[in-house]
């Protein structure tokens, strides 16, 4: 394999020469800035060997570097040996960037390029203003690595499907208004967008070209009299055909998006968010048009989960943390007394949720990380690597689902047999962070940024950290991860902040990441609520969604404080309520047990 990455880079470094272009840059993302993108989008992947979610390529004549965040630093080492690719580990101190990089390393005239429809205008920009500066030049409508990619997957395309208004409280005709009343807001009479669970949330349909995902290739125009859905042909049924006759919408071919920019007469100002559509869009736009940048409309509209929403994933968190105590058991239960793998215990945790009712899709494929390997955050097993599980250690599973009704996200670590007091400190540690962001309360304004330390705070106090951030927003029978909403202590450039409002739901999952020694995440899900309100302010706090023990077995309570201890207790309390009735009785006498009060 690295043999290979070795040959591919000196073809693409051969091309390179022939064109005279001295720097290539290969993103992670597809057409439409997504973070999971489809094994056809996976250039970056097929050029390096680095198979996480999130990293970047430089390419150059003699030397070439890749650029991911914390996540990933023990993965990438491994993945990356014998490449003679160099690892740039994101917010370390002493770290360039890719653009100060660029800026440090480009000679005057020398050639950047890159395929302009995977890298975001943001990006683009600043990779243009650099290039000015050193008198060079720019080619953004290049894609070597398609030459090099023989055998390269052929591009998905699913058929679409569409959701019924009873599940997701609006219309498309009420979402377009609330579209459109957010771009007079920006004095902007068009919109662009390239976000594919934008585009699905705004009108109600989904799709199955990005694994996990269910989101549709797709482009959508709106502006103030139309709005203009680009989709796949082959992807829409002549069902969906009839449907989308019955709304405001004017579906189009997704192969015509460019074509239909470049022809098209706007009236008035065109509305790019600048994160997330492509450079090659934005160049074509602004040729003919005002550009105004800033976030999509559809972004915060789609964050702040209406009402139905809301309790339909209410029901399906419900059902999916049923899931996670079962499995909880059958572990328990049957470790050292049948064969077990990484693998296996992954498999037995997908087949529970796959038999839920509503199940569509996994929101992700399930982490399943034993031991050391606990300590990679998005650690894969695979046929070819994995390990045996034993009474002894830890398992760590991160998981979810998609549902109609929801998108699930949930993270436990459990003990299998003995375990070091260290280790113990570590998961109570985690645990109490996780409980007390769970149960804070703040005032309307805050971002995560402001309630961050509450869930480092425990491990801060230990002199431990973990390289990530704290939460992310989760979608509604669409992304895992969504924006703006986050709960992080350090933003980097290109992150949004953005105020916890309600309706927004969120991840809670602090964790402990110890190489070649040991992993521990809690993760649970919550949503944003309106609590009190007074002459100080709108008081803010958290509604949990997920119902799954904490290990028990883990917890040392000498290093508890009170309400630590009442957090816990409170918390089982409510999942023994929630779940049990759910149960058969030998279930529900099992759930007792693992959520008594300590």
């Amino acid at each position: 394999m690295k043999k290979h990455i070795c040959d591919r880079l000196e073809t693409l470094r051969k091309m390179m020469k022939e064109k005279g272009v001295m720097y290539y840059y290969i993103t992670t993302a597809d057409y439409h800035n997504s973070e999971y993108a489809d094994d056809y989008f996976k250039e970056r992947e097929f050029m390096s060997g680095f198979t996480g979610s999130n990293g970047n390529l430089l390419i150059e004549e003699d030397k070439a570097g890749l650029w991911t965040d914390g996540r990933y630093f023990i993965q990438a080492e491994k993945e990356l040996e014998g490449t003679g690719i160099t690892l740039f580990r994101m917010a370390e101190e002493g770290v360039p960037t890719v653009t100060e990089y660029l800026e440090q390393n480009m000679k005057d005239g020398d050639v950047l390029a890159f395929d302009g429809r995977t890298v975001n205008t943001r990006l683009g920009q600043q990779m243009e203003e650099i290039v000015e500066k050193k008198q060079g030049k720019i080619l953004y409508q290049i894609d070597y690595v398609d030459d090099i990619w023989k055998e390269r997957p052929t591009r998905k395309c699913n058929e679409v499907f569409t959701l019924d208004e009873k599940i997701c409280g609006k219309t498309v005709a009420e979402k377009l208004d609330m579209v459109r009343a957010a771009m007079d807001k920006k004095n902007c009479q068009n919109l662009v967008l390239s976000k594919m669970d934008d585009i699905m949330w705004l009108f109600n349909i989904r799709g199955r070209d990005v694994e996990c995902n269910p989101v549709a290739l797709s482009y959508a125009v709106i502006t103030k009299e139309n709005s203009y859905l680009f989709l796949q042909e082959n992807a829409v049924t002549e069902e969906v055909k009839s449907w989308i006759k019955g709304q405001p919408v004017v579906l189009m071919d997704y192969e015509k998006i460019m074509e239909f920019l470049q022809q098209q007469t706007w009236q008035g100002a065109v509305l790019l968010d600048e994160g997330n559509i492509s450079y090659a869009i934005y160049k074509l736009v602004k040729e003919s048009a005002e550009v105004i940048f800033g976030d999509n409309p559809t972004e915060l509209l789609k964050a702040m989960k209406n009402e139905v929403e809301l309790q339909m994933m209410r029901e399906v968190y419900k059902k999916d943390s049923l899931v996670v105590c079962r499995f909880m058991k059958w572990l328990k239960e049957n470790i050292g007394k049948i064969p077990m793998t990484e693998l296996s215990a992954a498999e037995y945790m997908d087949h529970l949720r796959k038999n839920t009712e509503g199940f569509i899709d996994l929101s992700f494929p399930t982490i399943c990380g034993y031991k050391e390997n606990a300590a990679m955050m998005h650690y894969q097993a695979t046929e070819d690597n994995h390990k045996e599980l034993a009474p002894e250690g830890m398992l760590l599973i991160d998981c979810g689902g998609q549902y109609l009704g929801g998108t699930t996200d949930v993270t436990r670590t459990f003990a299998l047999g003995p375990v070091s007091d260290e280790i113990k400190v570590h998961y109570t540690a985690v645990a109490m962070g996780m409980l007390r962001l769970s149960n804070a309360k703040f005032l309307y304004g805050c971002t995560g940024r402001n309630l961050d330390i509450l869930a480092r705070g425990p491990l801060w106090d230990m002199n431990i950290d973990y390289k990530c951030g704290t939460g992310h927003g989760i979608g509604y029978i669409l992304n895992v991860h969504e924006g703006p909403q986050n709960v992080r202590w350090r933003f980097m450039e290109g992150m949004k902040e953005a105020v916890l409002e309600e309706g927004m739901v969120l991840s809670n999952e602090p964790g402990v990441y110890i190489a070649d020694s040991h992993g521990i995440r809690t993760e649970n899900i919550m949503v944003t609520k309106n609590a009190e309100k007074n002459g100080d302010g709108q008081f803010m706090c958290f509604e949990n969604l997920t119902f799954a023990p904490i290990d028990l077995d883990l917890i040392d309570t000498t290093i508890m404080e009170r309400k630590d201890i009442e957090n816990l207790n409170r918390y089982h309390k409510k999942v023994y309520e929630k779940i049990a009735p759910l149960m058969t009785k030998e279930e529900a006498a099992w759930l007792k047990e693992v959520t008594r009060e300590i």
